[in-house]
C-alpha cells in the first residue's frame, strides 16, 4: 500500500509500443531527471508531442499509469504499464481508440485509494487543483488509524480498527477495496472525506447489480467477493479482511501456503489437517488465481472461497435487473434519491432495462425533494435530461434552471441547458452556459466546439479559433476539432466540424 503512488521517476519503467488502432507509437523514457511521455504518429494525420509524467499511480504488482498536468488540471496517461505481463499498452477503455486520448481526468476518488491527504479539487472542476492533488505518496497509516497529528496534541487515541464495530471496522477497508456496481455520493458529502472510525455508507452508497440470467462472473472486488463465501455466510460479522490479511505486512512467496493454510486451520481445524496433506496450499484449490487478474479493480484471488472449484454459479435472483445495496444490512437506510441517482448512471452505461426504473426513481425523488422545500440538483439534472430526451424541451429548460439555481456550477445542467438554448435560437445565452462549463471541463471537448460553432455562426472567426485551439490544447487529435480548425482557416470560413 505504501508503493501505491509516488513521483514519476522513482522505480521508473520505461519503454515503447505502437498502438495500431491509431497508429501511434507511445514512450515513456527520463531525460535530465523528467520523466516524459511521447507520442507520434508519422502516417496519414501525423501528430507528435509529449508531456511531462509527475506521479504514478499503481504499485506495479498489477499495473502502473502515471499523471500529468495541464494548466492546473491534472490527467491520467493513455497507456498503462501492465505488470502480470510485462508490456505497456492502451489504459482499458481506450485499447481500440483511433484518436489519442490526452483528456483522461484524474478524478479525485480514482486518487484516493491511491495517495493520501488528498486535496478537493477547485470548485466546480472535477480534476483542477491548486498544485498538488494530494500531501502524501502511498497509503499513509492515516488511512486506517485516523489523524496523527491530533493524536500528538493529546486529542485523543489513534483509531484501532479492530475495536470498532464491525460496520465501522469494515468500512475502513471497503473505502478502497469495494467497487460494486455503482456507488452514489450522499447529498454534500464526498468519500475523500471519509475518516477511520465513520460509517462509510453515510459518504457513499453502494449499489451491486442482480441480473436476471445467472452467470459465472470472476470480475469482483474482494470485499463483494467474500460476502458470497461460506465462510463469511457462517461467521458473519466475526469474519473480516483482517481475518486472514496482516496488512502491515505480506508473506513472502515462500511463506504465503504456510501463512494462509494457518488462517484456514484456525476455523476449520483437524478436519483441514487430514483434507489432503499432501497439499498444504489451500488457496491453490480453494481460492485459485483468476485469468482476469489484470483487470485493475477486481480481485487477483478468488475470494468467493469455494468448496468445489470452478463449481460456483451466480444465483438467478428476479426476472428483471435489480440494485441490491451492498453490505446488505444497509438497505433500510437506503433513500430513493441513492436508487434514482443509481439507477441513472446505470441508464447512462447502457445498462439494458435501467432507463425505466431511473425515470420513476428520479420523478419521485424530485417530488420528495420539492415536497421537503429542498431541490436537488443532481436529481432535477437527471430529469431534466430524461424530458430532454422524451423531447419535452420546455420542462427540460425548467428543470435544468432550476438545477442551476441549486448549483450553479452544475457543468451536466449548463451543457445540457445551453443546447437547448441554442436550439430555441437563444445563442447568446447558449455561450454564457458553454464557457462557464467549458472553463470547469476544458478536457470536454464538445463543449468547446459547440462554443466555436456558436462564434463562428455570428462571423466571430477569431473567437472561433480560439476555442478549437483550446480544446486541441486539452484533447490535440480530437478530428472534430482538427477538421473545424481547417475550415476556419479556409477561404471562405466554413462553420462546420
Amino acid at each position: 500500500m505504501s508503493r501505491a503512488s509516488g513521483p514519476a521517476s522513482q522505480d521508473l519503467i520505461t519503454g515503447d509500443f505502437r498502438h495500431k488502432p491509431s497508429g501511434i507509437t507511445y514512450r515513456v523514457f527520463e531525460q535530465d531527471g523528467r520523466v516524459w511521455m511521447s507520442y507520434e504518429r508519422t502516417k496519414g494525420e501525423t501528430l507528435r508531442g509529449q508531456r511531462e509524467l509527475l506521479y504514478y499511480i499503481g504499485s506495479g504488482v498489477k499495473g502502473r499509469s502515471y499523471l500529468f498536468s495541464e494548466n492546473g488540471f491534472w490527467f491520467e496517461s493513455p497507456v498503462n504499464w501492465y505488470g502480470q505481463e510485462h508490456r505497456w499498452n492502451m489504459t482499458p477503455a481506450y485499447m481500440s481508440a483511433r484518436e489519442l486520448p490526452l483528456n483522461l481526468p484524474s478524478l479525485i476518488d480514482c486518487m484516493n485509494c491511491h495517495a493520501s491527504g488528498l486535496q478537493p479539487p477547485a470548485a466546480g472542476t472535477e480534476n483542477k487543483f491548486d498544485g498538488q492533488p494530494f500531501r502524501h505518496a502511498g497509503i499513509t497509516c492515516e488511512r486506517c488509524h485516523g489523524n496523527g497529528e491530533e493524536h500528538m496534541d493529546g486529542k485523543g487515541p489513534i483509531v484501532n480498527p479492530a475495536k470498532l464495530n464491525a460496520e465501522r471496522r469494515d468500512s475502513v477497508c471497503m473505502e478502497c477495496h469495494f467497487e460494486g456496481t455503482v456507488a452514489v455520493e450522499q447529498a454534500g458529502k464526498h468519500l475523500y472525506e471519509f475518516r477511520p472510525g465513520d460509517r462509510l455508507q453515510d459518504f457513499t452508497r453502494y449499489f451491486v447489480l442482480k441480473r436476471a440470467e445467472p452467470e459465472k462472473t470472476l470480475a469482483l472486488s474482494q470485499v463483494e467477493a467474500l460476502g458470497l463465501s461460506k465462510c463469511k455466510e457462517k461467521t458473519g460479522e466475526k469474519m473480516s479482511c483482517v481475518s486472514c490479511h496482516n496488512p502491515h505486512s505480506e508473506p513472502s512467496a515462500e511463506e504465503k501456503a504456510a501463512f494462509y493454510r494457518a488462517k484456514c486451520l484456525a476455523c476449520h481445524g483437524e478436519i483441514a489437517k487430514r483434507h489432503h496433506p499432501d497439499k498444504p496450499d489451500c488457496t491453490g484449490c480453494h481460492m485459485p488465481k483468476l485469468p482476469d487478474a489484470a483487470v485493475a479493480h477486481t480481485e487477483s484471488t478468488d475470494h468467493r472461497i469455494l468448496k468445489y472449484p470452478n463449481g460456483f454459479q451466480m444465483p438467478v435472483t428476479t426476472k428483471e435487473p435489480e440494485l441490491v445495496t451492498f453490505p446488505a444490512n444497509d438497505g433500510g437506510e437506503t433513500s430513493t434519491r441513492d436508487l434514482a441517482l443509481a439507477w441513472e448512471t446505470l441508464a447512462e452505461r447502457k445498462v439494458e432495462r435501467a432507463a425505466k426504473p431511473a425515470e420513476q426513481y428520479l420523478r419521485a425523488a424530485a417530488t420528495q425533494a420539492e415536497g421537503a422545500g429542498s431541490d436537488d440538483a443532481r436529481v432535477l439534472s437527471g430529469l431534466a435530461f430524461i424530458e430532454q430526451e422524451h423531447g419535452k424541451s420546455d420542462s427540460a429548460r425548467q428543470l435544468y434552471e432550476r438545477a442551476l439555481r441549486v448549483d450553479p456550477l452544475a457543468n451536466d445542467a449548463a451543457t445540457n441547458l445551453g443546447a437547448l438554448e441554442a436550439r430555441a435560437g437563444h445563442l447568446r445565452r447558449a455561450v454564457e452556459l458553454w464557457q462557464g462549463a467549458f472553463s470547469r471541463a476544458p478536457h470536454r471537448s464538445e463543449i468547446g466546439v459547440d462554443l466555436a460553432l456558436a462564434f463562428c455562426a455570428t462571423g466571430q472567426t477569431n473567437e472561433a479559433r480560439m476555442y478549437v485551439e483550446r480544446v486541441l490544447e486539452f484533447n490535440p487529435d480530437f478530428g472534430n476539432a482538427k477538421r473545424l480548425l481547417n475550415h476556419l482557416s479556409g477561404d471562405p470560413v466554413q462553420c462546420k466540424p
